[in-house]
């Protein structure tokens, strides 16, 4: 007898099991089964297509008129923080910068105070809150990077939350080191603290899977994030990179050279960088729920770098500053109406190719993997990013367990 059959499926979405993410043209590319069965048992998908009575079960879902689907993946998100920015708003609708408010002590420097100044158990709670509200919009894998801390007690701090978090949760975790994600106002010069940061690699290696580093003006330069990412690499982790996110200066590139698993903002990427991730397997991760938070009108080039062969990713950017949400269904209506997105796109923009940015085994339903399912109360896979800034997800399974269901209201008159 199977844990779980999901019968009916009005349209079941199949993402392509790929080594490389897809890349160009391929992105479009989405199986779609309508009258689909989905069966799971030991945490496992055991058969995933088109309608079958072969199959039994303890609990039977009938997902008629409804969409299944593998769990969502965000591939960039800066889970644990302490405290909120909600005061920077009005800075931000008069006009000021965002360098500009990092220079005014605020921006990440602020949230770097209060996450010093939160205990373990104060930031667990508080990013315990936000796991529950990814997994409600049907999250199942995401990826949890530090970077507010900005010394050794505190980036440590924030990665060992994470992993508790990881262990106490329904939801699958990837880690990321992001100890140059500023300077701090106490350090010497940049240089100097990023020599910290580096030295601290041996102490964070086997607490994350990545390490990253904030490439940008006022930041760390393309040479000063070249010397990081080399460093990391010897210590055996692979590196990220927040490249290009206001000004051109070559992060797509340098990520590309040094073969980072992924490249993440990329709106002021040059077309030179954009055409070189067709002979790359870095996956371009945007972020345009951060565009859309901060009022811009340049979006990544999304559509550019899918035409010239390039591989693209989509995210939430969840962080106190840039963009404050846990909804991921949000961003892929976001990526729908700025980046011009079609629906196939986005999907696998969020399953099979967010795996491929984190190196997660998630993303599609095979025979043999880890039953991570969401059953939308969609008529069609095409309706999600079009009714935006809702939650259509009614029933979300996480290694083959029902973790969470949208029962409706508790009385009704």
């Amino acid at each position: 007898m199977n844990d779980i059959l999901i019968q009916n499926i009005g349209e079941l979405i199949l993402p392509k099991k790929t080594d490389r993410p897809l890349k160009g043209k391929k992105l479009n590319e989405l199986t779609v089964i309508k009258n689909g069965t989905v069966a799971v048992k030991d945490g496992k998908v055991i058969y995933a297509g088109e309608h079958s009575e072969e199959y039994e079960a303890k609990e039977v879902i009938d997902a008629s008129n409804k969409v299944v689907s593998p769990g969502l993946i965000d591939a960039h998100t800066h889970l644990v923080f302490g405290g909120s920015r909600e005061h920077e708003m009005a800075l931000k609708q008069q006009g000021v910068s965002y360098l500009d408010i990092l220079k005014q002590g605020g921006g990440i420097l602020s949230t770097v105070e209060s996450t010093r100044k939160s205990t373990e158990e104060e930031l667990y709670n508080k990013s315990k809150k936000e796991i529950v509200r990814m997994i409600q919009f049907g999250t199942t894998t995401v990826e949890a990077k530090s970077g507010y801390g900005l010394d050794k007690e505190t980036e440590l701090k924030q990665l060992n939350v994470a992993h508790q978090l990881d262990k106490d949760t329904p939801i699958r975790m990837k880690h990321t080191f992001l100890g140059p994600h500023a300077v701090p106002k106490d350090a010497k010069d940049n240089a100097t603290f990023l020599q910290e940061m580096i030295d601290l690699l041996d102490d964070v290696k086997d607490k994350a899977d990545f390490a990253d580093i904030f490439c940008e003006t006022g930041v760390f330069t393309i040479e000063e994030s070249r010397r990081y990412m080399k460093a990391a690499k010897e210590k055996g982790l692979k590196v990220k990179i927040h490249a290009d996110e206001i000004d051109p200066l070559g992060g797509l590139g340098l990520a590309i050279d040094e073969g980072a698993i992924s490249a993440d903002h990329l709106v002021a990427s040059s077309e030179e960088d954009k055409a070189a991730l067709k002979d790359s397997n870095t996956v371009a991760v945007l972020l345009p729920g951060t565009t859309f938070y901060l009022g811009k009108d340049q979006y990544a080039d999304a559509r550019g770098m899918i035409d010239q062969n390039g591989a693209i990713a989509i995210a939430t950017d969840f962080n106190p500053g840039s963009c404050v949400t846990d909804n991921l269904q949000l961003v892929m209506s976001i990526a729908a109406l700025k980046l011009k997105l079609t629906p196939n796109e986005i999907w696998n923009a969020v399953t099979v190719n967010a795996s491929k940015a984190i190196d997660a085994d998630a993303g599609t339903l095979e025979k043999g993997d880890q039953a991570d399912v969401v059953v939308w109360d969609i008529p069609n896979h095409e309706y999600l990013p079009y009714h935006y800034g809702v939650n259509h997800a009614q029933t979300v399974i996480i290694n083959g367990k029902k973790v969470y269901e949208n029962t409706g209201l508790l009385t009704e008159s």
